[in-house]
């Protein structure tokens, strides 16, 4: 029996394009493959990014690389607030997932800071962002 799930994901991005595709598409996979979990089972997918990242919204670059074709996709800005990490795109992914499995998230690319205790992955130094 499944159950429906949120998964977090969080990953540091330069201001470009092509960075923004790179760092979204490796976001989502590690988020898929760390939950073994096929497109089929996810029920949307929301992004928050921060107002310095302007290139590109998160969910159009996802859609451009060929990823995320028949899913649903939102994207919001972050609140601007003191302290807060630069150059972030967060995702909340909602899915289903089999009764007992364990969510596993993911914060890599500079975002390990913001949740060092969820990460759900061998943590390694932050990166610089």
């Amino acid at each position: 029996m499944k159950k429906i799930v949120a998964l977090r994901a969080a990953i540091c991005a330069l201001n470009t394009e092509d960075d923004i595709k790179k760092q979204v598409c490796s976001a989502y996979n590690l988020l898929l493959g760390e939950n073994n979990l096929p497109e089929s089972d996810i029920i949307s997918l929301v992004f928050s990014v921060t107002g310095d990242l302007t290139a590109i919204n998160p969910a159009s670059a996802l859609r451009k690389s060929g990823l995320g074709a028949g899913l649903v996709l939102f994207c919001v800005q972050e609140p601007n607030t003191s302290g807060m990490l630069p150059r972030t795109i967060r995702l909340l992914l909602h899915c289903y997932m089999e009764e007992g499995a364990k969510p596993h998230h993911v914060y890599t690319g500079g975002a390990e800071v913001l949740r060092p205790d969820r990460g759900g992955m061998e943590q390694k130094p932050p990166a610089v962002c």
